[in-house]
Parts: structure tokens; sequence; C-alpha cells
């Protein structure tokens, strides 16, 4: 496929945040399909995740999230390579879903964490999160460690 639609090309990239290069190659492999661009953009980030698996991290967050009714709360540090990913907002907005998954499901350790569905699109566990975000950011992403509080 020599011409990608624009319009597709605006929307996957607005859905997926990856790049503009990647969502062009998803949607010329695909011949258009948006589905299949979308299946496409997150096996490459699986990819990515793979090969960043033994990179070295160094910076990152620690995120708090408090529910509504004050009476549960988490701690999650989330690390990452370098201080410039730990400040974008995606990187936050991860440490932030991560933390908000942690009150909503009460996991025991960082691996029932990251095997658990993902509470806001049970399609995906939060391994399958960090790796999307891995393959959108190009660093390794892991968390640490996390504490969870109730009343």
């Amino acid at each position: 496929m020599s011409k990608v639609n624009l319009e597709k090309l605006k929307k996957l990239r607005n859905d997926t945040q990856a790049s503009v290069a990647d969502v062009r190659h998803a949607l010329e492999e695909s011949e258009g399909d948006y589905d299949k661009a979308l299946s496409w953009l997150k096996k490459r980030g699986a990819q990515i995740a793979e090969k960043k698996a033994q990179r070295e991290v160094g910076q990152g967050l620690i995120e708090s999230y408090i529910h509504q009714n004050g009476k549960v709360g988490a701690l999650v540090v989330i690390l990452c390579e370098t201080d410039f990913v730990a400040r974008t907002d995606e990187f936050k907005n991860l440490a932030h879903e991560v933390a908000m998954q942690v009150a909503a499901m009460s996991p025991k350790d960082v691996s029932t964490l990251l095997s658990q569905e993902y509470i806001r699109d049970g399609s995906i566990t939060i391994e399958g999160l960090i790796k999307q975000t891995i393959g959108k950011l190009g660093e390794n992403i892991v968390v640490r460690e996390f504490k969870r509080f109730e009343l």
C-alpha cells in the first residue's frame, strides 16, 4: 500500500501515541485495516519491551493514589532509565494507573500485580500495560515495590 489514509493515521496515532513512522508502517502492513494495524502496534510494543528488559533502571517516581472514600490508598515505586522519561505525562499516567490498580485489587506482591487484569481494560494485564508504555517511551520500566493501605 503506497498511500496511507491520513484520517486513519491520525486516529491510530491519537489512540496509541505510537510514532508516526510506526503507525504508517502498521497501516501499510495491514493494508489499511485499523484493527490489524492496532494489533501490529501492540506486537511491536511487546518486541521493543523484550529488547529493553535487561537495561538498568535508575530513575522513576513514587506515585500515590487515595480512593475517593479516603479509606484505601497505595504508594508505588515505578522505575525507568532516565529522568527525562520519568517526567513525561505518559510515564506519570502509567504510575498513577498502577497505583490505582494496587488500591483496587490488593495484590500480594509485584509478580501478582503484573499478572492481574488491568481494571480499566480486562483484555490486557498490568504487565501488558507496562509493555505498551515501554513501546511508546523506548525505555525499560519496572515496578520495584508498592504498599497498600486500608482503614
